[in-house]
């Protein structure tokens, strides 16, 4: 069979999208020439981990989630809520090295992001592997676990070919939805469709900077969001009312991504640091490498000689983007 997902442009989907559209263009222009994007960065990182978690019942705090990431040690009792948010961590730093990736997604791409997010954490079944027991969420009766890799090759089929043709706040959202009803793996299936919806938003270029993230819109109010994918079946299989619901989320998070913006810019000054290509580059590089790189392993990944590194490097450092530990031979430069 071919999966071909059901719903209808509403006048509530289209107002939605053409908002969303809106507060993109704006956010995204103010994001051109602004020396705060790492910030934002690591805040919709931290943001997106503990609300993505803590839907599923991790009861960490934000604060502790960024304690956690910063490398902070936590309280032994809370081993297994650690572990959770550091998948978290790995799976999303997996998805932003591939946001760029052309090629189709695969069953071997899902496989390996989920062992990245359920590794060591799953109540049953095995990571990286789709379910091969019967499960049941609440009311909900997934398909037996003999159909779940047709369904899923159905799925892949329709998001690395017809999907493309649709706006990816939609496509993301159909991801999600379908992922959790779908039900692939034996646990940790909540985070997995949430995951997809945002590595979709990604790989399309609609958050090119990765500075949002809607699970935070999900986690507030947590009975809505359920309710929002039981509608689904009820409606029988019409995805219009979780559209509407998912993009008034991706809304509300664009509207507080403008907020944050305009505190940022408002805290650093008209003064405007423009990061070239190489500069980007090296920014993303740094996110990925917490514990630094040394100039000779710069001047190799960048391709540059020494000096092209150092002006690389001297606006970073003077907008303090980027700062240095010892000394300029024999140090390492890390994100600040």
């Amino acid at each position: 069979m071919t999966f071909i997902p059901r719903f209808t442009v509403s006048a509530r989907l289209l107002r939605e999208l053409e908002t969303i559209a809106d507060l993109r263009a704006k956010v995204a222009a103010a994001t051109i020439q602004v020396a705060w994007i790492p910030q934002l960065q690591k805040d919709s990182r931290q943001r997106g981990a503990h609300a993505s978690t803590a839907i599923e019942g991790n009861p960490l705090t934000l604060e502790e989630v960024r304690a956690l990431e910063g490398g902070t040690p936590l309280p032994v009792h809370t081993g297994r809520s650690q572990r959770e948010v550091l998948n978290y961590f790995a799976g999303l730093r997996w998805v932003e090295k591939r946001a760029k990736q052309k090629k189709s997604v695969t069953h071997e791409d899902l496989f390996r992001l989920h062992l990245l997010l359920a590794a060591g954490v799953m109540d049953q079944g095995e990571a990286g592997r789709y379910r091969t027991i019967a499960v049941r969420v609440g009311r909900h009766v997934p398909p037996p676990p003999d159909l779940v890799s047709g369904l899923m090759r159905e799925l892949l089929d329709w998001w690395n070919g017809p999907g493309a043709e649709w706006s990816p706040v939609l496509t993301s959202a159909i991801l999600h939805y379908h992922c959790e009803e779908i039900h692939p793996f034996a646990d940790g299936n909540g985070r997995m469709g949430r995951m997809l919806a945002l590595w979709e938003l990604y790989r399309r270029g609609f958050d090119t900077h990765h500075i949002f993230s809607i699970d935070e819109f999900f986690w507030e109010d947590r009975s809505r969001y359920y309710a929002g994918l039981a509608a689904v079946p009820k409606a029988g299989g019409d995805l219009t009312s979780w559209l509407e619901y998912t993009t008034e989320g991706l809304r509300v998070t664009l509207e507080r991504v403008w907020f944050r913006v305009q505190q940022f810019a408002a805290k650093s000054g008209p003064r405007k640091t423009v990061l070239r290509p190489s500069q980007e580059r090296l920014l993303h590089l740094l996110r990925d490498r917490p514990e630094g790189l040394a100039p000779a392993e710069i001047w190799a990944a960048l391709d540059v000689t020494k000096q092209g590194a150092a002006h690389i490097l001297a606006p970073l450092l003077k907008a303090k983007l980027v700062r240095r530990t010892g000394t300029r031979k024999t140090g390492r430069y890390l994100l600040a």
